[in-house]
């Protein structure tokens, strides 16, 4: 079910009052979920039930995105400030220490908790940071060719597109290697999602400056990415490998970029597997450490 949660964050700009959505469900050892840019929590949908079996499933919209507002005026959306807010998420929720996970921004989000030690275990797909300058620029500039396209289409166009396995490979081929699995329903929904994300253009303004060049000592980290990624490519899994060499690397066969809807069982295995685990070497045997 749907809720909203205001409460307020120490940011470095001072206090600030912050109303995020979210949604909870499910028993057990929390989990937090953290969706990418432009995007919304809908995108854990494929595996929340799956999760929801063994864990307390909380998918959040981060600020600026899906229901939640973006941030007061003169706050920016970037890692620091991001970062506390979600922390402050977290205790006004009343939960200490959740295992997280995330996927391309959520990612980079939840390393940033684990290398804070707010978290218990940290779970990452495709997460961001992680790229030479090129790269970045060459993701931006998909980033915003999506967000511009849209923005552009008119809804009963987006619908129409979405009714097909064609037009829901032409609105989303970007972030999934399998996009006819998606239903035109999501489709719709996250198109939306993208052309009204609030704070679409001050985060990924913040994001030309991060680079990840910090190991996440404290906890365990598991990294997760798709053979198919076309935004965030998968060479930069062995890049992320290198820099937190204690972290557990984990290839998915045929996933894109978004891999929760492309093999909804594998991702879950995996979000399961790395919250499981107190230290990065407890992870199940049945994932093992690949060169992508």
């Amino acid at each position: 079910m749907s809720a909203t949660l205001s409460f307020t964050a120490p940011t470095e700009h001072g206090p600030q009052d912050i109303t995020l959505s979210y949604t909870r469900a499910g028993a057990g050892e929390p989990l937090l979920l953290l969706h990418g840019i432009g995007h919304h929590r809908q995108a854990w949908d494929p595996v929340a039930g799956i999760l929801a079996t063994e864990r307390d499933v909380i998918a959040v919209d981060l600020p600026g995105f899906g229901r939640s507002s973006a941030l007061p005026r003169g706050l920016p959306h970037d890692l620091p400030t991001t970062t506390a807010v979600l922390a402050a998420f977290c205790a006004a929720l009343g939960v200490d220490r959740p295992h997280v996970a995330g996927n391309s921004l959520g990612g980079l989000l939840a390393l940033e908790l684990g290398r804070e030690n707010l978290v218990r275990s940290v779970t990452t797909l495709s997460p961001a940071g992680f790229w030479t300058q090129a790269e970045r620029r060459y993701a931006f500039g998909l980033l915003t060719g999506m967000r511009r396209t849209a923005r552009a289409l008119p809804l009963p166009l987006v619908e129409r597109l979405s009714r097909t396995a064609a037009g829901r490979t032409a609105l989303t081929s970007t972030i999934y290697a399998r996009p006819a699995r998606r239903s035109p329903e999501a489709v719709v929904a996250e198109t939306l999602a993208l052309a009204r994300a609030e704070g679409f253009a001050e985060t990924l303004r913040a994001g030309r400056t991060v680079l990840v060049t910090d190991d996440v000592p404290d906890v365990p980290v598991t990294v997760a990415w798709g053979t198919r990624d076309r935004l965030l490519l998968p060479r930069q899994g062995v890049r992320a490998k290198r820099i937190m060499p204690r972290a557990r690397l984990v290839r998915l066969p045929g996933c894109g970029h978004v891999p929760m809807n492309d093999d909804p069982a594998l991702v879950a295995r995996v979000l399961l597997d790395g919250s499981r685990a107190q230290s990065a070497r407890a992870l199940s045997t049945s994932f093992s450490t690949v060169t992508l």
